[in-house]
C-alpha cells in the first residue's frame, strides 16, 4: 500500500489528514499488544467526515497508522508540549498512557520508518502547497484531526467541541482565525482558539503567514461524530450530517479569504 492518497484540487485549500489512516505492515501489527491492536487512537472517519465538503480541494492523506509513525510529529521527536503529558514520533503508550508494544521499535527501525512513511508524506503534502500556492499565490492548509472527549492522561475535563489551532496566532493570517472562530462559536457548540491543542508540526512547520502558506489545525471532540468513542468507534450519521454543516461554512469562507490574503 501507498503511503499517501493525494488528490489534486484547484481550490486554494489542502486539506491534511494525517491520522485517518489504519494501514500497519503485518511485521509491525505483530509487535503490538493487544491494547495497541485495537487502534484506539485513530482520528475516525474523518476522511468520511470532510469528504465532498470543499469542492475542489486538495487533499493529502496519510495511509498508515500513527502507531507505525506520527506523520503530525516532527523528524526530530522534539516535543510539541513540553512539561504536558503527549505521545512520541513512534509512540511507545496510547493516549491513556498504556504500553501499546511487546517489543518496542528499535532506534534503527524508528529511522527505517521516516524513510517509508513520514518523509512520503511530508513531501506530497510540501508538492501539493507548492502546486497550489503557485495557482493562487496563497495555498491554506486545514488539518483535520479528532480525539477523544475524555482523556484524564492528555487533559482534565471534557474537550470542546471544536479545538482550533494556530499556534497562538503565528501559523495564519488573522483573518483565517477569526473567521473559524466565529463559526464554530455560531454554532452553539463549545469551541476554542489554542487551547490544549494548539495545532501540531505540520501546522507549526507549514504555517508561514509571510511566504503565503497558511496553516490552521481542526482537532474535533470525536463525540460530535461517533456514535461512541469506544471500539468499534461507529460513525454517526445524524451527529456528522449536522457537524458537516458547520466544517462546511468554515471551509467555503476560509476557502474565499484566499483572495484577501494574497492582495
Amino acid at each position: 500500500m501507498m503511503p499517501v492518497e493525494v488528490t489534486q484540487g484547484d481550490s486554494p485549500v489542502i486539506l491534511g489528514l494525517p491520522h485517518t489512516g489504519t494501514h500497519i505492515p503485518d511485521d509491525i501489527f505483530a509487535r503490538l499488544n493487544a491494547r495497541g491492536q485495537v487502534l484506539a487512537d485513530t482520528d475516525w472517519h474523518i476522511h468520511r467526515l470532510y469528504d465532498g465538503l470543499l469542492p475542489g480541494a486538495t487533499t493529502v492523506r496519510a495511509t498508515f497508522h500513527r502507531y507505525v509513525i506520527d506523520a503530525n510529529r516532527g523528524p526530530n521527536d522534539a516535543s510539541l508540549y513540553p512539561g504536558q503529558n503527549t505521545t512520541g514520533l513512534v509512540p511507545l503508550t496510547d493516549f491513556d498512557g498504556e504500553p501499546i508494544w511487546t517489543t518496542a521499535p528499535t532506534p534503527a527501525e524508528i529511522e527505517t520508518r521516516k524513510a517509508h512513511f513520514h518523509a512520503p508524506y511530508h513531501a506530497a503534502l510540501s508538492a501539493e502547497i507548492e502546486r497550489v500556492r503557485a495557482l493562487h499565490g496563497v495555498a491554506i492548509l486545514y488539518d483535520c484531526h479528532s480525539i477523544r472527549s475524555h482523556i484524564p492522561f492528555l487533559f482534565d475535563g471534557t474537550l470542546p467541541d471544536f479545538n482550533i489551532g494556530t499556534n497562538n496566532g503565528t501559523t495564519c493570517d488573522p483573518r483565517i482565525e477569526a473567521a473559524v472562530a466565529r463559526i464554530t462559536a455560531a454554532s452553539g457548540r463549545t469551541s476554542v482558539l489554542n487551547g490544549r491543542f494548539k495545532g501540531g508540526w505540520t501546522t507549526r512547520h507549514y504555517g508561514q503567514p509571510g511566504s503565503g502558506t497558511h496553516a490552521i489545525q481542526m482537532e474535533l471532540a470525536q463525540s460530535t461524530h461517533l456514535q461512541s468513542e469506544t471500539p468499534p468507534f461507529a460513525y454517526d450519521d445524524a451527529k456528522a450530517a449536522a457537524l458537516r454543516v458547520t466544517l462546511q461554512d468554515i471551509l467555503t469562507e476560509i476557502a474565499a479569504l484566499a483572495a484577501e490574503l494574497k492582495a
